[in-house]
């Protein structure tokens, strides 16, 4: 019989339908993505040599006069970087300008070196690039939000080839975040303690959805995943604000952060997925009750008109068989030995 479980970390009821559950290899996509493009395109306006194609860069991380990671703002930007907010409100209709700042990430010299393929280190400029936008922005007074997201394949919502991530800061807090907050205030009132540490150490009590631990992080499937191979990645550490991350913190994460993308990789053959990293809005970045962590989710099944109509997922694999899967997906020699 199938089951309805619950996730407390988004309040959100999920199908876990048994009675047609899947393999995990059942879901692999026979896209032709395994195929990998050429190291350089002369089109791509995020390669070497092209960067007068991009508007002038916020930062870089290089050596020699090369760089290695480069942001710059986004040429097509959702919001402008320039003016202030401004609020009014006639009957229910309410309104903000478009103020805020909208960023790419450009994650590697190389077109074709997707992060499943990087060596920890490089991921680890990656991700101390987010942690030195997400400071600097999070200091302008005309931001309460900072979203550091990466979308990789075009079932995912890309539209470049070449590796890259995405920030948006806005001036608003938009409803799930906010209910997210509320959710997890109201168990810090009730429990006494942190909703996000309390499903870290229930997870690694259970222990069968772990996927990898490391020093300072954990990979896992949650009991309640909205899909086929959903995961988290949860520091250890109680830290609201992906701010408060530290250098030995950062090194850990791109460890375990490119491991997964690597068995997801090789075991998935290569899904498109999404992944965004939940943390405390500015207001809260310090708050003992909220965690933040990394979401990632693999793009192998179409959300349709249950899901729309009813908001609660159907996810036709059991979470602990993910995890077994993707526990045992052996790398290639050389991966392995990229990551020692």
């Amino acid at each position: 019989m199938s089951e309805l479980r619950h996730n407390p970390m988004n309040g959100e009821w999920v199908i876990i339908a048994t009675e047609r559950a899947k393999r995990p290899h059942e879901l692999i996509k026979k896209t032709g993505e395994m195929k990998r493009p050429s190291s350089y395109s002369g089109a791509c306006p995020l390669c070497p040599g092209n960067e007068h194609m991009t508007p002038p860069e916020t930062m870089r991380i290089g050596w020699n006069g090369k760089w290695q990671v480069r942001v710059v703002p986004n040429k097509f930007a959702a919001l402008s970087s320039q003016g202030e907010p401004f609020r009014r409100t006639h009957g229910l209709r309410r309104f903000v300008n478009g103020v805020g700042i909208y960023e790419v990430i450009v994650g590697s010299p190389d077109h074709n070196r997707t992060p499943a393929l990087m060596s920890p280190g490089e991921v680890e400029l990656i991700l101390e690039c987010y942690r030195q936008r997400y400071i600097a922005i999070s200091e302008d007074q005309r931001i309460d939000l900072v979203t550091i997201f990466k979308n990789h394949g075009a079932d995912a919502g890309t539209s470049l080839e070449h590796p890259h991530s995405q920030v948006i800061a806005a001036p608003i807090l938009p409803s799930e975040v906010q209910r997210r907050m509320e959710d997890a205030l109201r168990f810090y009132n009730e429990e006494g303690q942190c909703l996000g540490c309390r499903v870290l150490r229930e997870e690694l009590d259970d222990s069968v959805r772990i996927i990898q631990e490391t020093p300072h992080f954990v990979a896992f499937i949650p009991y309640a995943s909205l899909s086929p191979f959903s995961l988290y990645i949860f520091p250890r550490r109680h830290m609201a604000s992906f701010g408060e991350i530290q250098p030995e913190e950062i090194s850990d994460l791109a460890r375990i952060l490119q491991d997964v993308l690597a068995k997801l990789y090789y075991g998935l053959e290569n899904p498109a997925y999404n992944y965004v990293i939940r943390t405390a809005p500015n207001a809260n970045s310090y708050s003992r009750y909220f965690h933040w962590y990394l979401s990632l989710i693999p793009r192998l099944t179409k959300v349709a008109g249950f899901e729309m109509g009813s908001g609660m997922y159907i996810n036709v694999t059991l979470p602990e068989a993910d995890a077994d899967f993707l526990r045992k997906v052996e790398l290639p020699v050389s991966d392995l030995l990229q990551a020692s």
